[in-house]
């Protein structure tokens, strides 16, 4: 029987916003994606929704093979879902793309998550923020700290991940 599975993909682009990122957190990888197929032509997170502006962030769609993926190391898991929770996956992305005007990055909470504060503000999410509400409403994993101060290194913490590769992403989907 085919076996369902999530890829959870995290990036470093080596781009300033990231650079600054990891002088605080001081991990290696510091945005969080999901995707839903091995080939990472579905892939999703809140980021930047044009590669040149930084501040211009919301739920987008990523292009892996183009601009600021293109030379960005990454770490790969995957996880082993059920068809009920593959189906909520879909519903939850299909709710975000079919309002994705109304969604905006959440940068405040980025300072939140510095302070160990968390800062909700609607239809504002960061990229691990977002990808912990994802696997939280599709009911794969329940989180022990509000989502609004997830990391990505917290989401590397989860039981039961497999790792699958990590070096150059453009080499993972060559």
């Amino acid at each position: 029987m085919k076996q369902n599975k999530i890829y959870l993909l995290f990036t470093n682009t080596g781009t300033l916003f990231t650079r600054t990122i990891r002088l605080y957190t001081k991990a290696d990888y510091n945005h969080a994606s999901i995707a839903l197929d091995p080939n990472f032509n579905e892939t999703y997170s809140f980021g930047r929704k044009k590669p040149r502006n930084p501040f211009h962030g919301g739920f987008v769609k990523e292009k892996i093979n183009e601009n600021l993926f293109r030379t960005a190391d990454c770490i790969i898991y995957s996880y082993t879902i059920t068809k009920q929770q593959e189906r909520r996956i879909k519903q939850a992305l299909a709710n975000f793309d079919r309002n994705k005007e109304t969604y905006h990055y959440n940068l405040i909470g980025l300072f939140g998550v510095m302070l160990n504060k968390p800062i909700q503000r609607k239809n504002a999410y960061f990229c691990s923020q977002f990808v912990a509400y994802i696997l939280k409403e599709s009911g794969i994993i329940t989180f022990d700290k509000p989502l609004e101060l997830v990391t990505p290194y917290d989401l590397q913490q989860i039981p039961k991940l497999e790792f699958v590769y990590e070096g150059k992403l453009h080499q993972a989907v060559s």
